[in-house]
């Protein structure tokens, strides 16, 4: 028995099965390469799902958290609070979008991040109401699965949801749904069944990371913003994987050139350390009292050095340029690939920055998801060494999130593996 198979084994029997895994067991991980226990080489274009924008063990993250480690790991910020945390507030407040006073609380993941912003939110508007969107990926708590706009896995057996949350459709031009039906909807939804005076929040992913690489469309969020404005509302960017360069920009709402009221940030933040924050307005983020938000890792000191060397490898290696130029290479070659005889099961290229996906369908007559082929896709790259992540509603979307570090000499060798792979799959349906 491989130690890939041990390894499995073990998991099956300790590990809830909830815990949705693949099988790839990794021992160690440098920039776009990782190792799995059977000593095999695979190009990374998952990054912890867009955590690893800066590359697996960037040696600058690396060094900044060994020195924090030789200082403390933990006081609790609430008990003893510390520079680090403060510093790192200071530089989101000047990160983020927006030319008005901000602030900035740490919490650990995108989920703890999203539920601290729509409290602020409620507690700074005496509101209830939230309103979502089709397709949206907020998290796997109870609130965040109320956001979510995907019932499975999420949603599916947990049960009734939050109340007074409602999601209207994304603008979608692939799947027909154009930002003038999305405002429609917002319209009708405010006439028939949400007072607009009773919504606290609208939030929202300008680029859907599970739902599909959707790209909302940046006049579309100039005008939420106006219709926020308009009815008091918060507009909250959810930017746990649009964030921190990905898309070639710092934040995903930069493209749009208007501001949100408050940004959620996570993944791409701490290198791979799990931290996540929500800055914003200052009236916004100080509206819950004292000890309304926080928690007892909020803001580990260890989580906190590596975001402050994230921060400065984005700036110092220029990855927002980076992620445009990985961004046009992909696009680039997908559009190729699609263009070639035979290739008629690529229904759709997109991306922003390095936040690419192509979406797989049955025909370009009808753009019907086929979700087999994804899954078959997926799987050859993995035997030829390259990991690639599934999304979208329909399960249909194959998504290409490199580290923004990668060399381009890799870049190109796991394009390659794309279209081999997708050349044997639609071969072996055939046969």
């Amino acid at each position: 028995m491989s130690e890939s198979a041990r390894l499995a084994s073990r998991k099956s029997a300790a590990v809830a099965r909830g815990v949705a895994t693949r099988g790839i067991y990794a021992t160690r991980a440098e920039n776009a390469e990782l190792w799995d226990a059977e000593g095999r080489r695979f190009l990374d274009f998952a990054a912890g799902i867009a955590v690893n924008n800066t590359g697996h063990c960037h040696p600058r993250v690396m060094a900044a958290v060994a020195e924090q480690a030789q200082a403390f790991t933990h006081t609790c910020f609430h008990v003893a609070p510390y520079e680090g945390y403060i510093a790192l507030a200071e530089r989101l407040n000047a990160a983020t979008p927006g030319d008005f006073d901000k602030k900035t609380m740490l919490v650990t993941t995108g989920a703890e991040a999203v539920e601290n912003a729509i409290k602020m939110a409620r507690a700074f508007t005496g509101r209830s109401g939230v309103i979502a969107f089709s397709g949206a990926f907020h998290g796997r708590t109870l609130l965040g699965m109320a956001l979510t706009g995907k019932v499975a896995p999420y949603k599916k057996g947990f049960g009734a949801m939050p109340p007074e949350i409602v999601h209207a459709p994304f603008p979608n031009a692939f799947h027909g749904v154009t930002e003038a039906d999305t405002l429609g909807h917002l319209e009708r939804l405010f006439a028939s069944s949400v007072d607009p005076e009773r919504v606290a929040a609208i939030i929202i992913e300008p680029v859907q990371g599970e739902g599909g690489f959707n790209i909302a469309p940046f006049s579309f969020l100039r005008t939420l913003r106006e219709i926020c404005d308009q009815h008091g509302i918060v507009l909250i960017a959810d930017e746990v994987q649009a964030g921190m360069a990905r898309t070639g920009r710092m934040f995903g709402f930069d493209h749009s050139g208007v501001a949100p009221d408050l940004v959620t940030m996570a993944k791409g933040l701490a290198g791979g350390f799990p931290l996540s924050a929500v800055t914003g307005r200052a009236g916004i983020v100080d509206a819950p009292n004292p000890g309304g938000v926080g928690g007892t890792y909020a803001g580990n000191p260890l989580a906190v050095a590596a975001a402050h060397a994230v921060l400065d490898v984005i700036g110092d290696e220029q990855l927002c340029l980076r992620a445009a130029e990985i961004g046009e290479v992909i696009r680039a070659r997908l559009t190729q690939i699609a263009a070639r005889q035979g290739m008629e099961c690529i229904g759709d290229v997109r991306g922003l920055g390095a936040m690419n996906a192509l979406e797989l369908v049955t025909d370009r007559a009808t753009n019907g998801p086929d979700a087999a082929l994804t899954a078959a896709v997926v799987a050859e790259a993995e035997a030829r060494g390259l990991i690639l992540l599934s999304c979208g509603t329909r399960y249909n979307v194959i998504r290409l999130l490199p580290p923004l570090t990668i060399p381009m000499d890799q870049l190109n060798e796991a394009l390659d593996i794309i279209e081999a792979s997708i050349e044997a799959a639609v071969t072996a349906r055939a046969a």
